[in-house]
Formats: C-alpha cells, sequence, structure tokens
C-alpha cells in the first residue's frame, strides 16, 4: 500500500460539505456480459464474516474523516440485494454512530428485480434503506436474455411495484443502443418506463467495455454494436422524452423530477469528499484517493492481518484533481463554476478559456454568469470537448 506519511489539510469550505458514503458488496448470481464492475460469482458466501469485515473497514475509514455529517449511504455492487437486511441494517447503523447524519440521509441499495431478492425489499426498508435503485435493463425477454440478466420483463415489473411499496424513492435502470434497436421501439420503451410513476431513471447506452465478454463477442464479430449516428439519435430522444414528461436530465444518463435527483451520485459529480469501502471501492478522502483490494478474498485478508482492506492511498496532486473535477462536472445539467472549483482544488485554472470560447461560438458550450455548462449538442461530444478545453 502506497504509505502517507501526514493528511493533506482539507480546505475549510470542504469540511462543512456533507460527506457520502459508498459500500461495495461484491456478489452476483451471475456475471452478465456487459459488465466490467468488481463483481465475483460464489457458491456461497459467510454473511457474519462480511458484515464483520465491512464494519472493521467503515470503522478505520470512519476515524479517518472525523466531525464529518453523512447526507448519503449507498450500496452497490455486484448484487447489493443479496445481502441480508440485517447487515445493511447494521452497517446503516454504524455509520450514524460514526458521524453526524443529515436529517434526510438518503439510503440507496441496488437491487436486481428477480422475485427470490424482490422478496426482501420491505426488510431492507425496515434496516433503514430509503431509496433502491432496480437493475431492469429491459422490458423485452429477448433483450434480457441478450444482456444476461436473471429475470425476465414481467418480473421486473413486478419488482418496481414491490418496491414502490417497500420503500419512499424508487429508480430504475434501462441499457438501450443494443443492436437493431429503433427510434420506434425506444420511444415505446420510454413510455412504459415513464408511466410506471416513479421520479428517477437511469437510461444508459450500451457501451462494449474491454476485458468483458462483449468485448469478446464483437472481436469475434458474434454481434456488432449499434451505429454511432442511429445510437446519437436514440440519445436525443431520450433527453426530449423525459424532459416533456418532467424528468429532465440532470446528468448526462440521470433524470428526475426536480428534487428526486440522487444526492449521493451528485457528490461523485459535484467532486466532493466520499468515503469507500468495501472490495474494490474507490474513496476521495481529504484530497487523497483510496482503493480497497478487488479480490474478496483479498480483502478479506487484508481487514484480518490490518484492521481495513486498503490497498493504496494516494495524494491528488491540484493539476489531477481539477481534471477530474472538470470530467465529472460537466456531466451534469448544472455545469461547473471554474472560478470556483480552481480555487477550491488550488489551481489557476480549470479550463482553457479560448478553448472554451471557441466551442462556445460553435454552439456547444454556454456560459451563464459564473457558471459553465454544455448544450445539448454538446453533450453528443462531451469526450471530445473535455480533452480541448482541459487546461
Amino acid at each position: 500500500m502506497a504509505a502517507i506519511a501526514t493528511q493533506p489539510r482539507l480546505n475549510a469550505a470542504q469540511t462543512d460539505v456533507p460527506l457520502a458514503l459508498y459500500v461495495h458488496w461484491p456478489f452476483c448470481v451471475s456475471k452478465c456480459p456487459y459488465c466490467d464492475f468488481n463483481s465475483h460469482v460464489r457458491a456461497s458466501v459467510d454473511q457474519q464474516a462480511w458484515r464483520d469485515a465491512l464494519l472493521a473497514d467503515l470503522a478505520h475509514e470512519a476515524a479517518l474523516l472525523p466531525g464529518r455529517q453523512l447526507a448519503s449511504i449507498f450500496f452497490g455492487g455486484g448484487t447489493p440485494s443479496l445481502m441480508e437486511p440485517a447487515t445493511a441494517g447494521a452497517i446503516i447503523e454504524a455509520a450514524q454512530r460514526h458521524w453526524s447524519t443529515a436529517d434526510d440521509l438518503e439510503v440507496t441499495l441496488e437491487a436486481n428485480p428477480n422475485s427470490v431478492e424482490a422478496a426482501r425489499f420491505h426488510e431492507l426498508g425496515a434496516a433503514g434503506v430509503n431509496r433502491i435503485s432496480l437493475g431492469l435493463q429491459s422490458f423485452d425477454d429477448r433483450a434480457l436474455a441478450f444482456l444476461g440478466r436473471a429475470h425476465g420483463a414481467a418480473e421486473g415489473l413486478a419488482a418496481v411495484a414491490i418496491a414502490q411499496e417497500a420503500v419512499p424513492r424508487v429508480s430504475f435502470d434501462l441499457i438501450y443502443a443494443l443492436p437493431g434497436d429503433s427510434e420506434e421501439g425506444w420511444a415505446r420503451d420510454l413510455d412504459r418506463a415513464l408511466a410506471l410513476g416513479t421520479e428517477h431513471l437511469s437510461l444508459y447506452q450500451l457501451t462494449i467495455e474491454p476485458g468483458t465478454r462483449f468485448a469478446t463477442m464483437v472481436a469475434r464479430h458474434e454481434f456488432a454494436p449499434l451505429d454511432t449516428d442511429r445510437s446519437a439519435c436514440l440519445f436525443e430522444l431520450t433527453q426530449a422524452r423525459t424532459t416533456a414528461a418532467g424528468l429532465p436530465p440532470y446528468e448526462i444518463s440521470n433524470h428526475a423530477r426536480r428534487g428526486a435527483e440522487s444526492r449521493h451520485n451528485l457528490s461523485y459529480w459535484r467532486y466532493r469528499d466520499y468515503a469507500g469501502v468495501g472490495p474494490g471501492a474507490h474513496g476521495r478522502r481529504s484530497g487523497m484517493r483510496t482503493v480497497r483490494h478487488r479480490k474478496p478474498e483479498n480483502f478479506l485478508s487484508a481487514v484480518a492481518r490490518n484492521g481495513h482492506g486498503l490497498v493504496e492511498e494516494e495524494l491528488l496532486l491540484p493539476r489531477e484533481a481539477a481534471d477530474e473535477a472538470l470530467v465529472m462536472g460537466l456531466r451534469l445539467a448544472e455545469g461547473i463554476d471554474p472560478g470556483a472549483l480552481a480555487r477550491r482544488l488550488g489551481v489557476e485554472r480549470i479550463v482553457d478559456d479560448a478553448a472554451v470560447d471557441r466551442l462556445a461560438g460553435h454552439g456547444l458550450l454556454q456560459r451563464e454568469g459564473t457558471r459553465l455548462r454544455t448544450t445539448p449538442a454538446g453533450r453528443l461530444l462531451l469526450d471530445s470537448i473535455l480533452a480541448e478545453i482541459a487546461a
């Protein structure tokens, strides 16, 4: 583990900003062919051992972030709905002991919509989870089979209804721009999604990530990804349809009614501190990047040996932090305040103003007061824009 002798002093403005907590549960029933997350399939999981290890890792991280107020907890994975509700409850209670908590503490848990896991939603709600994020992914059984999902379309719809009864806030994910997707078909899926009454949707285009089974299949010409122009049309349709329905995009792929945005994910995109515990979890602690052991068995061994699962702690250089903050912030519809961000991170500037002015002239960026944001046309070219304007 890279050692840091002393903790860097955190800007006073940051200590006043609420903290987010990410907890990684690494286990899945099966590995989806598009997934490059840190997920693992195991024949059995010792729930008590994992509860103890996550609580120890949490205690170590909390000791390094004293005096902060906790605004959100996010159980990600993997498949956290495979976690026993008592484990989730123990972690929530421990977090509330380690830190003061906001009155409206947001506690999100990612869940698969199969019937076995949906049966736990009420227990998870009783344990303190108040927001469920469902990996629905599609309303079509053939698409779900292509994506390697372990649930059917009817099962997914039933899970949405159960989640809406169990917790106050529900979101679900859909993946679009699959091979063969059309505007007509995706428009029907969007209408169906918007009719289900949730206040938040995460709508992701299929991307072929290196190292996944889909990457191997594409390399073997077993299928071809949807072409760029058709994908762009589907993206524009998504933005228009959700905005008209009152769930505009507040981030490239996330849509919500006003006030229903994911407060946890906003902490990431606004480049705030977050504690990350569990296998493979990343964190941003007082100007430092933290990383845990990825493999579950290595994580457990590290906790038993050291009292935590850390494998890396690295001081973020101001320029590196500035580039990361730019990438995160311009994903948001609200954009960034380049001057305020530069002062917070201790750099002279975040963006190249001449490049910003040039791209604004092309209708890709927009200045409004002190804020800078992408236009709808700019969102389609975000990666290219970031490469041009980074200072």
